[in-house]
């Protein structure tokens, strides 16, 4: 059987992105129980998708009993609901034949990722003050996508000045502000734009110039959205909320590489349980973006763990 429960922790401050603020992860955990022992795995239902905790919950329950991990990629569609099963089925996996995750899929053993660490949108005052805080990292991804994004960039860049910036326009901007930054995004050292222009509208990305790399996170699901990228994006955020969990990641991982694409691997505001399989995913990526836990006042237990060398594979007791 798989059971789900609606969880929430609290942020450790008010996270503001382009299309919203919130002060708690809501998120739907999934748990399958073979022989005593339970497998477990975690989604962030996002309203973006048409997705709320009601709905993934709703998807969850008309699953047939016992439904295998190849069957379920066909009964669920790519999103949150499948992710949170499918992460779950891998964990019982592991559990019940004592064999880790990574090795499950024949990887590597995994190795800590060095992750971005986000700056969520607010005044330039205040940003220049996050970033200033978090400098010592190596790697700060900026929350922007509003027609008055210029004195944030000074600020952040200010506030951080040795530190490698990306920058996350969450849909925010036209074809007309993307152009017009995009030289100040240069000047600044900005390595990447993630999503600049709504999803719906990114055929404009193949009229204007790309003077710095672009990553498709609202227009990259799974592997059926890698036709509509070409000639628009150099890299692609793959996110497992979006794939439909660690399967379609992987096959999606290893089909944007063979076309050319870099590989960003990112995710909603979650606990240390969605980031865990993701981690693996994460492996050998040109940007890990896998800072959740960071940004909760609140984790589940045993958490992931941070440090100079980066975020570090879970531990089994946590997942896989």
């Amino acid at each position: 059987m798989i059971s789900t429960t609606v969880d929430r922790f609290a942020l450790a401050k008010v996270f503001r992105i382009a299309r919203g603020a919130r002060a708690e992860a809501e998120v739907v955990t999934a748990r399958t129980f073979r022989d005593g022992r339970v497998g477990q795995g975690e989604c962030v239902p996002y309203a973006r998708y048409g997705e709320s905790a009601d709905s993934v919950c709703a998807q969850i329950s008309g699953l047939p009993e016992g439904i295998s991990r190849q069957n379920l990629q066909h009964a669920l569609p790519p999103g949150a609901a499948r992710n949170a099963v499918d992460c779950a089925l891998w964990d019982i996996q592991a559990k019940m034949t004592g064999v880790p995750v990574w090795k499950l899929t024949g990887m590597p053993a995994p190795r800590p990722q060095v992750t971005a660490f986000t700056l969520s949108l607010d005044s330039p005052e205040a940003m220049q003050a996050a970033a200033a805080r978090h400098a010592h990292r190596p790697l700060l991804k900026i929350k922007l996508g509003t027609p008055d994004d210029m004195p944030r960039l000074e600020a952040v860049r200010t506030g951080a000045p040795k530190a490698r910036i990306i920058v996350d326009a969450n849909e925010g901007w036209t074809a007309e502000i993307y152009t017009d930054l995009a030289p100040h995004l240069q000047r600044l050292g900005v390595a990447l734009v993630e999503q600049p222009l709504p999803a719906e509208k990114d055929d404009l990305l193949k009229e204007i110039g790309r003077p710095l790399p672009v990553c498709a996170d609202e227009s990259c699901h799974d592997r059926a959205s890698l036709p509509r990228l070409k000639d628009k994006y150099d890299m692609v955020n793959i996110k497992l909320d979006k794939t439909g969990g660690l399967t379609e990641a992987l096959a999606l991982k290893a089909a944007a590489c063979a076309e050319g694409y870099q590989i960003m691997v990112g995710c909603m505001v979650g606990t240390s349980l969605a980031m865990a399989p993701a981690v693996l995913v994460a492996q050998g990526a040109a940007i890990t973006d896998l800072d959740g836990p960071l940004l909760l006042s609140e984790d589940r237990a045993p958490p992931l763990r941070f440090d100079k060398a980066g975020v570090h594979p879970p531990q089994p007791e946590l997942w896989g």
